[in-house]
């Protein structure tokens, strides 16, 4: 944003009659590169900026605070942000939330007497980006019967300049990447592809590889799948990324706006499950994963991220979250958070696949409420080990409840990361319902 139009904005904010208000530009500039087989097919540069404004205004008897917000078109003369701005803030006066105040520099982790202006900026190399992305995908390990149809590789840096009229004035920069990849594997006269799409920051060239020979792997067992036998109940291990979803469940229910809405009971100090068996859950909000796409060192309210606890052995410590609902919380020092880590258990990977179970590797698409618990997914790849050998399966679903699972749940000492989540490599939910084809 140029500064003279920044300063119009800030001007115009200031007389408009809102109570508070909040800016941020952010400016991406990047690659994308698609692919069919290893051949460039096309690419095209990318340069956008987007400018939004939220403004706040309090009600007559200072007891409620309305928002509203709105985008800036790139081509606004003054008078239409100004005339955008008055519309923002007769919207905004039509909202009743309940009063609270918005970060300042205290939150922002300003020190009494330091420059309230914040710069968080990093060198990001778009073309060793793109340069290490690309390397990557063309050695990847391929077969005669197991090969990349096609990929789309989009690399950017973003930039971001975020003001509010309690003084805070952030710059931050930081990269970001997307590839989606699609698998072929044929067999005889079947063949079958596989989509997958990894947000990335910067290129783990051995994490990516490893990623896509496993589903270079599950599109050739995927032939050979039989259909999933009616087991009933069985012990369900996750090894990909579906663990993240499930891991959600605890990440998300000590967020602020769930408990203060009431769609988490979970207390500071409480177990978050009686009578476990299994290992007990420690997770870390942090605001730097290495190669994470949401290493931010603020949260979009201004607010500096900090590393924190929020489950330790199975026991609430702290919620997280924006300012709205922390401040109806009453939290002190919390922000909206990105990234976390999941402590390792007691087993080992090889420990945990003892025994019957089944492993499923690629659903349909695997969910887990947040609010219930429940989880569930259609099996389109697993492995069924019956005790002695194992199957190739598909068909069937699982289900449960993680307010039971929980009390049962096995995780790997060995950690993999997804993106902005470090998590346990293989978990072992006992208990698991699944719902076969066959039997």
């Amino acid at each position: 944003m140029k500064n003279d139009i920044f300063e119009v904005i800030r001007a115009l904010l200031e007389r408009s009659g809102a109570d508070a208000y909040e800016v941020t530009e952010e400016r991406e500039t990047g690659w994308e590169f698609y692919f069919i087989r290893h051949k460039l097919d096309q690419n095209r540069a990318k340069d956008v900026t987007t400018l939004k404004i939220k403004v706040f205004k309090k009600s007559d008897d200072g007891k409620f605070l309305g928002n509203a917000t709105g985008d800036v078109p790139p081509t606004a003369s003054k008078d239409e942000i100004e005339k955008l701005i008055s519309d923002l803030v007769y919207q905004a006066s039509l909202v009743k939330n309940p009063y609270y105040e918005l970060n300042g520099l205290k939150e922002a982790g300003v020190e009494d007497g330091d420059d309230p202006n914040q710069e968080a900026l990093v060198e990001v190399d778009i073309e060793k980006m793109a340069e290490d992305f690309i390397e990557t995908l063309n050695a990847i390990p391929e077969t005669a019967t197991e090969d990349l149809n096609s990929y789309e590789i989009f690399v950017s840096k973003k930039e971001k300049h975020f003001i509010n009229s309690n003084g805070i004035d952030q710059r931050t920069s930081y990269p970001k990447a997307m590839i989606e990849v699609v698998t072929n594997a044929r067999h005889e006269s079947k063949e079958i592809e596989l989509y997958r799409i990894y947000n990335r920051g910067t290129c783990d060239r051995a994490a990516l590889t490893q990623d896509i020979v496993e589903v270079l792997n599950m599109g050739r067992d995927r032939l050979e799948a039989v259909p999933t036998p009616h087991l009933k109940e069985a012990p369900l291990i996750l090894s990909t990324q579906d663990s993240v979803w499930m891991f959600d469940y605890f990440f998300d229910r000590m967020n602020a706006s769930y408990k203060y809405r009431g769609f988490s009971d979970w207390e500071i100090g409480k177990p978050i499950a009686d009578d476990v068996k299994g290992d007990k859950i420690t997770i870390t909000a942090v605001p730097m994963l290495p190669n994470s796409s949401r290493n931010y060192p603020f949260d979009e309210e201004g607010a500096k991220i900090k590393e924190k606890v929020l489950i330790r052995d199975n026991i609430p410590e702290n919620y997280w979250g924006g300012r709205q609902f922390s401040q109806y919380m009453g939290l002190e020092d919390s922000s909206n958070v990105y990234n976390y880590k999941i402590e390792g258990g007691s087993k080992s990977a090889e420990e945990i696949r003892k025994g019957p179970y089944i492993e499923v590797v690629e659903f349909s698409g695997f969910d887990c409420d947040a609010i219930t618990g429940d989880i569930a997914g259609e099996i389109r790849l697993g492995y069924y080990h019956d005790g002695e050998k194992i199957i190739k399966v598909t068909g069937g679903s699982v289900s449960g409840s993680m307010r039971d699972l929980a009390k049962e749940m096995y995780l790997s000492k060995e950690l993999r990361q997804y993106d902005f989540a470090l998590v346990p490599a293989v978990v072992r939910l006992e208990h698991a319902t699944i719902a076969g084809i066959e039997g």
